[in-house]
C-alpha cells in the first residue's frame, strides 16, 4: 500500500536539477529581497543584470496565503510590464483537490493568457490538468503514481482547436530518502535522459544526468563532431552550517564552480563561474554573483 504522495511530474528529477543548476548565477548579477508583512503577505523583489549586455530585468511579486480557507493569491509585475495573477484554492471542495486560475496581460502588446487548472493528490497519486484558453485552446495533463518508492508518470499536451497531440512524455524512477534515480522520455519520445541523486552523508551530495537527442543534427563537414550523449555530473559539499561549495563538469569540458555563504541570518551571497577547459586562453568563461536578503 502507498504511504506517501508522489511529487508532480515536472519534479521527478528535481533533486538532480537543483544540484546541477541552483546556486550557479553565472552570467548575471542578481539581487533578491524577501520580506513578510505582519498580516502574512510575502513580498519578493528580484533584480537581474546581464553581465554581457548590461540589461536589467526586475520583478515585484506579492503572495497572500489564507491557510484557514485554503486560499493563495499571487501577483507579479515585471519591468517588461507583464502583469500576472494566480489564484489557488486547496482542500475546500474535497481533500487533496486544488483549483488554480492563472492569468497574465502585456498591455503595450495587447497579449494575454489565461489558464484554468485542477490538481488532485492522495496517497500514491498526483495528477494535474490545465486548459490554456488563449493558446489553441490547449489541454495539458500529467499524472504520477507511486508505491514503495517506485514512481511512474506521464505528460501530454493536446491542441483542442487542431485536434492533435502536440507533446507527450513519460518518466519512471525510484526515490528513497538518500537517493533517487529516474529515466525520462521527452519531446514526444525524441529526447531521452537518465538522472541520479545521492546524499552520501549529511555534508556531501552528488548527482548526474545523461541526455540523448535522437533527432540531433549530424556534425557539419570540417567541424568537430559532438558526443551523441551529453553527460554532466556534480557535487555539493557543506563546509559548515553557513557555507557550501559546488562543482560540476560536463563531457564538453565545461567546469562549473560555486560558493555560497550565509553572511548572517537572512543574508546569503553566491559566487559562481563556468570555465571552458578546452579554451582556457580565450574569453569563453562566465562569472556571476547573487545576493539574497530575507526578513
Amino acid at each position: 500500500m502507498a504511504t506517501t504522495i508522489p511529487v508532480v511530474f515536472s519534479d521527478l528529477s528535481k533533486s538532480t536539477q537543483d544540484l546541477l543548476t541552483k546556486d550557479f548565477p553565472v552570467g548575471h548579477t542578481k539581487v533578491e529581497l524577501k520580506t513578510v508583512a505582519p498580516n502574512g503577505v510575502t513580498f519578493n523583489v528580484l533584480g537581474n543584470q546581464d553581465n554581457k549586455t548590461g540589461h536589467i530585468n526586475g520583478e515585484l511579486k506579492t503572495k497572500y496565503v489564507d491557510a484557514k480557507n485554503g486560499l493563495t493569491v499571487t501577483e507579479a509585475w515585471t519591468t517588461g510590464n507583464l502583469l500576472t495573477t494566480q489564484i489557488e484554492v486547496e482542500n475546500k471542495i474535497a481533500k487533496g483537490l486544488k483549483l488554480d486560475i492563472n492569468g497574465g496581460f502585456l498591455p503595450h502588446e495587447g497579449k494575454k493568457h489565461a489558464k484554468i487548472g485542477v490538481q488532485y493528490k492522495q496517497l500514491g497519486l498526483n495528477t494535474r490538468a490545465y486548459v490554456d484558453l488563449f493558446k489553441g485552446p490547449t489541454f495539458t495533463g500529467d499524472v504520477v503514481v507511486g508505491r514503495d518508492g517506485f514512481v511512474l508518470g506521464g505528460d501530454v499536451a493536446y491542441d483542442v482547436g487542431g485536434a492533435y497531440v502536440t507533446r507527450f512524455a513519460a518518466t519512471a524512477g525510484y526515490t528513497a530518502p538518500e537517493y533517487a534515480v529516474a529515466v525520462h522520455a521527452h519531446n514526444s519520445f525524441k529526447v531521452f535522459s537518465a538522472s541520479y541523486y545521492h546524499r552520501i552523508n549529511a555534508d556531501l551530495e552528488a548527482g548526474g544526468k545523461a541526455v540523448w537527442d535522437s533527432k540531433a543534427a549530424p556534425a557539419v563537414a570540417g567541424e568537430k563532431a559532438k558526443a551523441p550523449v551529453a553527460l554532466e555530473v556534480g557535487a555539493k559539499l557543506y563546509l559548515d552550517r553557513d557555507a557550501f561549495v559546488k562543482a560540476k563538469v560536463n563531457n564538453a569540458g565545461v567546469l562549473g564552480l560555486g560558493y555560497t555563504q550565509a553572511i548572517r541570518k537572512g543574508v546569503k551571497v553566491s559566487l559562481a563561474g563556468l570555465f571552458d577547459t578546452t579554451k582556457l586562453d580565450q574569453p569563453a568563461h562566465k562569472l556571476g554573483l547573487a545576493f539574497v536578503f530575507e526578513a
